[in-house]
């Protein structure tokens, strides 16, 4: 990231209201600012500046999927998908996992704080029901099998996005 798109995120603020994060990014000036409540998923979003990977499953017992043993889901959701319920959080301890496919990325469009070229890849990690999207930090090439573990963008390095938690070759 250059140091141009690090100040524009820098510039961001964080509003909290009701408990949830409001984001606003001054991407293309005051007239483009974007605007963004994480809402229920503030946790996921302020675990990624403390280094935390955190998730969530369905504890609900009468869940007619999970039955109170849902697996985990990676992006978090607020809420079971099967049954309503809201979901719990569970933080995943030194999160590793390999990479379940990729795409390389040689331009990418408007507004994208990543340096280009990079390696867009979704990673499987063992215990997590789903399959994040994130990005290979380091050199390339990649290829699907690859193990990878996870970093994060913490303290003033912390972007308040997705972009919080990057992978690398493990």
């Amino acid at each position: 990231m250059s140091k141009s798109e690090v100040a524009k995120i820098a510039a961001s603020t964080i509003d909290i209201e009701g408990g949830a994060w409001v984001l606003r990014v001054p991407r293309f000036g005051e007239e483009g600012t974007h605007h963004h409540t994480y809402g229920l998923l503030t946790p996921y979003f302020k675990g990624l500046t403390q280094g935390q990977l955190l998730a969530t499953r369905c504890v609900n017992p009468g869940c007619p999927i999970s039955r109170g043993h849902g697996e985990l889901w990676l992006p978090p959701r607020a809420d079971c998908p099967d049954c309503h319920q809201p979901m719990t959080w569970s933080e995943i301890k030194d999160p590793r996992g390999y990479v379940y496919t990729y795409t390389y990325v040689e331009r990418g469009g408007a507004g994208l704080e990543i340096p280009c070229p990079y390696y867009q890849i979704d990673v499987k990690i063992e215990g997590v029901g789903t399959i994040v999207k994130s990005y290979l930090q380091g050199p390339g090439p990649v290829k699907i099998g690859d193990k990878v573990k996870a970093r994060f963008r913490t303290g003033a390095a912390a972007t308040h996005t997705c972009l919080d938690l990057y992978w690398v070759a493990d």
